[in-house]
């Protein structure tokens, strides 16, 4: 099928990017076979990103594949909803061979506004709760990015489809919230079955020279350069050479050299540079400034008055531009219009488009222009093209501009009514942070807006759109600009505010308090809160402001302060019918008194769920939810957490909560629960599904994750791990997820010091005014792993001196780890899994001082019964070890194998390493030879992680550690440390022992070898 882009396709010759061009029609070949692919290009402003595209896009057209364009664009602080992705959708409407495939994808209709559901939407306004089909919410959102996905999966089985999007360091949240689930779940993925994967390609181009390190696009950037179906394509500066071959393909005659010269010094291989340079040649200005603004603006002070009026007119609407708009806003006689179009399309200023469109050649190209413009002239402009908006329709699509330009004109009556409607859409489509950031922009004008000229109606207040502001920051996961938010409506509350609205305010900001886990400044808001109106006579009010001092006086561990307000409170809130509150409370004592973990306390908190779900208290039956699903595993009943984790997250989709505190932590929790029960590959799948449509939220989305990762040997994973505790402001999962797992990973290395440092500074991070966290049995046990490890050691070694000086250390780890187990959160003794990490320290403790000794690792294997595999594996090998030293080696080859098999099932190659050299050492394998036909692979399954493997395919081919890092694309760092890990998990001295026993293990083949040279 022939392209039905607005791409056009340039005439401008490609110079150089050879290598570039190479790789993107390799991937534009196994797109059309079937191998779904993105490149992300990213390159500084003008050095050639939009050329590469328009040569790419060209190929691909004339190789038979549908071509979709879409543009991001600059719209200030706020954006237009999936604006990229409307403008493909839009491409294809137009075209009448694809409306048998839009007709039978609702979700294209929704977000071109054509379909039922938006005219829905647009009539009804914004009353009533999120449903099931609204887009705001999360099911909607979810539903609406499968729709698309969907959409483009049978649009890829009718042609090979290629996508191409510009500018993503201009795109709003929801066009990249779309991009990561279509790249990370949606279109890039084989079928179910094995089926081949989509006919489709995805080409992306971002300025890097724009992103800050604060910069949006950056987060998703690494997320996306992860998957193993996304590129990334770097266009550098082009060298000398080529920026003079380009400059005399540029011009038909014959160019003095000394020009040539000149302009290839100032371009400075930006090829953007280069023509506008060119193009300034022979002005007769021998002062040529450098700057490209300046470049630019001499080549449009060439132009006529008239085309400069036109150009100045357009760059005030933007890089694009349709006719009739420029034509009503610039106020020309046609004739005279199209003259100075014809002079500016003739200079290459613009670029006409297929859908009576003009497009600024380069976006820096529009930049200049603007910046020139006269405050008055740049105002004005913008008041007419709001006016010009305005009058074909306040319609929601338009919204955005409308505010933008208002706001530009200094209109601001005009500009706060229309960032209203530009909240109230962005609500429909399900775009929380686009919401949040136009209810900012109305917040930002209502106090220099006269009151008589605001927009009245319910809820159209400062201080209920602030609290608005506040909600919508918490469904798009931040957690912090909510606090901020509930922070400046309390300083709007006056002497004179009603004393009802001033305790909502001060009890919503305890609550996002407790979010950043601000506990103090929490139990001070939600005391203030309960002191403002009276309890007598009971009022709702009253009830949830003690329902939040419940929850936060619960949270700091003051549980005698909290039984009192909610005994108080529970039969007021029963007598009055206000069910949710009721249930909000129940749930609290249930928590308290560790009663959720057995049969009554469960039974309690179903009559919670019941009471919230017939309010109609969403939020409120989500927590209950949670705790339904929290009790399960604090009792050790994984498998009957899940239930409860699913409905939960189906009940959050379905109201739009996904982004919210109880569906986040049910989200960790269900991974936490598939980690446990060893269903690893299940956790990892179930962690990118959910990072496709989840906001980034630290350890919730990625933690057990990350543990698993870590368990099969990637190094990569212990970097992320260091990475969490850089993002942003203070995340107690985040600090929480990076603590277990860099402790782990030292003890993993062998490095006490680190492991014990690691550890002590997780705990005094998660240590705030509630007290230890549960998690501190958690750290110190692993971190007494590793001294225990020392301890043995020195003592093999005669170190009298060093074991005492560990066992000092390990006596502190241990009278913590038996502190925390006994008291825990909130005094409440640990269930099963914190008991089974206390045998675990014990036992280690006893190996510390003493030696290992059997009976205790017995107990501690006994312990994660309860159904941690991958723990229970490691005990068994610390129990075959005290076993072989007690000379009991048939148990002792009976608890490896076990080990050994585990460590196999769930590919923690780790420990399989460490088994396999207890094995050897204790001469354990003689014990169990392998069944009668069993290969030596099958006898003797690899300990390396995939990555090492192809380390040690070129190892045996002798490369060098800068070798293997260019052809793994790697640097000679990782090589290295690759290369250790290799050498430890075979017992190897060497780099050539490593090989020898490789091949004597069947782990690598002279015919794997020599294929992979």
């Amino acid at each position: 099928m022939a392209p039905v882009s607005h791409t056009v396709f340039s005439a401008v010759p490609i110079v150089g990017r050879d290598e570039e061009l190479a790789r993107l029609t390799g991937m534009l070949a196994r797109a059309r076979s079937g191998q779904a692919r993105a490149v992300l290009v990213a390159g500084d402003a003008g050095v050639g990103k939009t050329r590469l595209l328009d040569e790419i896009a060209g190929r691909a057209a004339r190789d038979g594949m549908t071509v979709l364009t879409g543009h991001c664009v600059d719209l200030g602080d706020v954006g237009l909803p999936y604006l990229p992705f409307t403008e493909m959708l839009g491409a294809l409407a137009a075209d009448e061979r694809f409306a048998p495939v839009l007709a039978a994808h609702p979700a294209a209709e929704r977000l071109l506004g054509t379909g039922a559901d938006a005219r829905a939407a647009g009539e009804t306004g914004t009353a009533g709760a999120a449903g099931d089909g609204d887009p705001r919410s999360g099911g909607g959102r979810l539903r609406l990015f499968e729709g698309v996905a969907a959409l483009l999966a049978e649009l890829s089985a009718r042609t090979p489809l290629l996508l191409v999007l510009e500018d993503l360091h201009w795109a709003d949240q929801s066009s990249r919230d779309l991009l990561r689930f279509l790249l990370s779940r949606g279109i890039l993925h084989r079928s179910a079955g094995g089926a081949p994967a989509h006919r489709l390609a995805v080409v992306a181009s971002y300025r890097a020279d724009d992103l800050h390190r604060r910069h949006p696009l950056r987060p998703l950037l690494a997320e996306l350069v992860r998957l193993p179906s996304v590129e990334r394509l770097e266009l550098r500066p082009m060298p000398d050479a080529e920026v003079a071959t380009l400059v005399r393909a540029l011009r038909d005659g014959p160019l003095p050299e000394t020009t040539v010269r000149r302009i290839v010094e100032r371009a400075e291989g930006n090829a953007f540079y280069a023509e506008e340079l060119l193009a300034a040649t022979g002005t007769g200005d021998g002062g040529v400034p450098s700057g490209l603004a300046d470049v630019l603006l001499i080549r449009f002070e060439q132009l006529s008055d008239t085309a400069q009026q036109v150009l100045r007119t357009a760059a005030v609407a933007g890089r694009r531009v349709g006719h009739e708009t420029l034509r009503e806003a610039v106020g020309l006689p046609d004739d005279a219009l199209e003259e100075a179009l014809r002079e500016a399309v003739g200079r290459q200023l613009l670029l006409p488009g297929h859908d009576d469109t003009y497009t600024f050649r380069h976006a820096l190209a529009r930049e200049a222009v603007y910046a020139d413009l006269l405050p008055g002239e740049r105002s004005r402009l913008h008041g007419a093209f709001a006016r010009l908006l305005g009058a074909r329709g306040h319609t929601a699509e338009t919204a955005a501009e409308r505010a933008h330009h208002y706001r530009e004109s200094h209109d601001l009556p005009e500009a706060l009514t229309a960032s209203l409607e530009a909240a109230d859409h962005a609500r429909r489509v399900g775009a929380p942070a686009e919401e949040l950031r136009h209810l900012e922009a109305a917040l930002e004008l209502w106090s220099v807006v006269d009151p008589t000229a605001r927009p009245s109606g319910e809820g159209v207040e400062q201080i209920a759109l602030t609290l608005r502001a506040s909600a919508a920051a918490a469904h798009a996961g931040e957690a912090h600009r909510a606090v901020s938010l509930t922070r400046s409506a309390l300083a709007g509350i006056g002497q004179d505010t009603d004393s009802e609205l001033a305790a909502r305010v001060r009890y919503t900001h305890a609550g996002n308090l407790i979010g950043i886990d601000s506990l103090r400044a929490a139990m001070a808001y939600s005391s203030e809160a309960l002191e403002l109106i009276p309890a007598d006579p009971p009022s709702p009010t009253w009830l949830w402001a003690a329902a939040t001092h419940v929850l936060v006086a619960r949270t700091m561990g003051d549980t005698r302060t909290a039984m009192a307000v909610a005994r108080r409170a529970l039969p007021l809130a029963e007598r009055l019918g206000v069910d949710d509150a009721r249930a909000d409370l129940i749930i609290s004592v249930a928590a308290m008194d560790g009663g959720r973990r057995g049969p009554e306390g469960r039974e309690r908190l179903g009559t919670a769920r019941e009471l919230a779900r017939a309010a109609g208290n969403t939020a409120v039956e989500m927590r209950a939810l949670f705790n339904l699903a929290i009790g399960c595993f604090e009792s050790g009943d994984l498998e009957e957490s899940l239930p409860w984790v699913a409905e939960g997250l189906d009940r959050a989709r379905r109201a739009g909560l996904l982004s919210s505190t109880y569906p986040l932590e049910m989200r960790y929790l269900q991974l936490l629960v598939l980690y446990t029960l060893g269903r690893w590959d299940e956790c990892l799948r179930s962690a990118e599904t959910g990072a496709a449509v989840l906001p980034p939220a630290g350890g919730y989305t990625v933690g057990p994750a990350l543990y698993v990762r870590l368990a099969r040997g990637e190094i990569e994973a212990v970097e992320e791990a260091a990475g969490l505790l850089l993002q942003g402001p203070y995340d107690w999962m985040a600090q929480l997820i990076a603590g277990i797992a860099l402790t782990d990973a030292a003890v993993h290395r062998g490095d006490a010091e680190a492991a014990v440092t690691r550890m002590r500074t997780a705990v005094e991070s998660l240590t705030d005014e509630s007290g230890t966290p549960n998690a501190a049995l958690r750290l110190a046990a692993l971190a007494l792993s590793a001294i225990s490890d020392r301890a043995t050691a020195l003592r093999l070694a005669g170190d009298t001196a060093g074991v005492e000086r560990w066992t000092r250390t390990a006596a502190e780890l241990v009278e913590l780890a038996r502190t925390t187990a006994v008291h825990g959160e909130e005094d409440v003794p640990q269930g099963p899994e914190g008991m089974a990490w206390l045998a675990r320290a014990e036992a280690d403790w006893v190996r510390t001082v003493t030696g290992p000794d059997p009976e205790l690792w017995e107990k501690a294997v006994a312990a994660f019964d309860y159904g941690d595999a991958y723990e229970r594996a490691r005990c068994q090998v610390r129990w075959a070890e005290a076993l072989l030293v007690a000379e009991r080696r048939e148990e002792a080859g009976a608890r490896a194998r076990e080990a050994r098999a585990t460590a196999a099932r769930l590919g923690a190659t780790v420990l399989l390493g460490q088994v396999d050299a207890l094995i050897r050492r204790g001469r354990l394998a003689d014990l169990a030879p392998a069944p009668a036909g069993t290969s030596s692979a099958e006898a003797d399954p690899s300990p390396l992680t995939p990555r090492e493997q192809d380390v040690l395919r070129l190892l045996a081919l002798g490369r060098s550690n800068r070798q293997i890092g260019e052809a793994l694309f790697i640097s000679g760092k990782t090589a290295s440390v690759h290369v250790s890990n290799i050498l430890g998990k075979l017992g190897a001295a060497s780099r050539t022992e490593a090989v020898a026993i490789a091949y004597q293990r069947g782990l690598i083949s002279p015919e794997r070898t020599a294929a992979s040279d």
